[in-house]
C-alpha cells in the first residue's frame, strides 16, 4: 500500500509534509492543518510545520504518530519517525505494570463524590412494600 503522507526535513521550510494520491487533497489538508501544518506559499502540494522554533522534531514525531494512529500510512525521515528513534527525555518506568495495578486498586477503593452525597438521601427514602402496592392497585379496580 502506498503511503498517504511523506514527512521530511527541508533546508528552507523546516519540517514539511506532502500528501500522496492515496488520500484526497481535502482530507489531507484537514488533517495536516489540525496537526499545525500550513500550506507553503507558491507550493499548493507542500505543507510546513508552523512555529519552527518550538520543539520542531518532537512535534514532527508526534504528527507521524497521530497520523498513524488514525490509520494512515506515513513515510518519514528517520529522524522524524517515532518507530525508528528513541523518545527524547522520557523517564524509564521500572515496573509500570505494578504501578498500573496500584492505580486501578486505588480508583476502585475510592467512592466517587456523587455516591457519597446521595448515600444519605437514598437511605432515608421509604420504599413501599411490594405487597402493599399490589393490594392497593387491586382495591382501586
Amino acid at each position: 500500500m502506498p503511503p498517504h503522507f511523506h514527512l521530511g526535513l527541508h533546508p528552507e521550510h523546516g519540517v514539511v509534509a506532502r500528501a500522496t494520491a492515496a488520500i484526497t487533497p481535502h482530507l489531507a489538508d484537514w488533517y495536516l492543518q489540525r496537526e499545525q501544518f500550513e500550506p507553503v506559499p507558491g507550493r499548493p502540494d507542500l505543507y510546513r510545520l508552523t512555529h519552527p522554533d518550538r520543539d520542531l522534531r518532537r512535534r514532527a514525531r508526534q504528527t507521524v504518530h497521530d497520523l498513524r494512529r488514525h490509520g494512515f500510512t506515513v513515510h518519514a525521515d528517520l529522524s522524524l519517525d517515532p518507530a525508528e528513534t528513541a523518545p527524547l527525555n522520557s523517564p524509564v518506568r521500572a515496573n509500570s505494570a505494578a504501578e498500573r495495578l496500584a492505580r486501578i486498586a486505588r480508583a476502585a477503593a475510592a467512592r466517587p463524590l456523587q455516591h457519597r452525597a446521595n448515600a444519605s438521601r437514598v437511605a432515608s427514602v421509604p420504599v413501599p412494600a411490594l405487597g402493599a402496592h399490589f393490594s392497593a392497585a387491586r382495591r382501586a379496580r
